[in-house]
């Protein structure tokens, strides 16, 4: 038991002979495991560059099989990867970020904050999307409401208010939307009438590609993350009032997972 003060007394020991060969260069006799190995490749532009799909709707828009977005809202197929926004898109899609607004949690340390991000996007041509995103970081949070609002794209109707002269200029019909306590109107108004609605409503209707439009909206209009989603619940509803011009009997033709079948089995490759 001479040794024991040596070595501390408890089991390995507090400290004592600590030191010895054990430095903090070499990280105890390791070797060359240190944790710089880990990290893996570094991410950059040239890392995101190529989109490799994982759905079937990806393949068939990355190989050209699917010509434009309005193919897919037909069928009411549902879009899970955001690069395929981005390819019929492009640049005509703008983005905005509505909001950003801490969220906590109540845990056993304590409260851990987080926050959470709204952004909008829109090409200003009957093209609008609205995603949610909460991380511990913003830029994380915005990030991630991005590509969420990207997959969330819906197509807007435009219509007139009087006379069909010229281009659509305003909503077919009235609209209605609700989240939370808030409820939103949309009104068709007239041409020159302009954007008539609060800061946080006409920038969604600008995106819209919408020029004259009346808005009404009851409710607690202050929480803007439940406003900016009631007008896009209330967008949204603009395909599915069938007016008389829509009154023509539908010819149905094959979806595209059905009419590429052969060529998505050709193409499969088996991981």
């Amino acid at each position: 038991m001479a040794d024991a003060p040596a070595r501390g007394g408890f089991g390995r020991g507090f400290g004592g002979d600590r030191g010895g060969d054990r430095g903090r260069g070499d990280r105890g006799g390791r070797g060359d495991r240190g944790r710089g190995d880990r990290r893996g490749p570094r991410r950059g532009p040239a890392a995101e560059a190529e989109w490799v799909p994982c759905t079937k709707l990806g393949r068939l828009v990355k190989d050209g099989k699917i010509k434009s977005i309005e193919q897919i809202y037909l069928f009411s197929l549902t879009i899970k990867e955001y690069q395929i926004v981005d390819i019929f898109l492009g640049t005509k899609l703008k983005d905005e970020v509505m909001k950003i607004m801490p969220v906590q949690k109540q845990t056993s340390a304590g409260q851990r904050t987080r926050f959470k991000a709204f952004v909008a996007v829109g090409d200003g041509d009957g093209h609008v999307g609205l995603g949610v995103k909460a991380s511990k970081e913003v830029a994380t949070a915005i990030r991630g409401a991005l590509i969420n609002a990207k997959t969330q794209v819906i197509p807007v109707r435009r219509g007139y208010w009087g006379n069909k002269i010229g281009q659509p200029h305003t909503i077919p019909t009235k609209l209605t939307g609700k989240c939370g306590s808030v409820r939103v109107r949309l009104i068709p108004a007239p041409r020159g009438t302009g954007i008539v609605a609060a800061p946080g409503s006409k920038k969604m209707l600008t995106m819209a590609g919408l020029q004259d439009c009346y808005t009404s909206s009851t409710g607690h209009t202050k929480t803007l993350g439940n406003f900016i989603k009631a007008v896009f619940d209330a967008l949204s509803k603009s395909y599915s009032f069938l007016s008389p011009e829509l009154w023509k009997e539908t010819r149905f033709t094959k979806p595209p997972a059905q009419e590429f079948t052969d060529y998505i089995a050709k193409t499969n490759k088996k991981i």
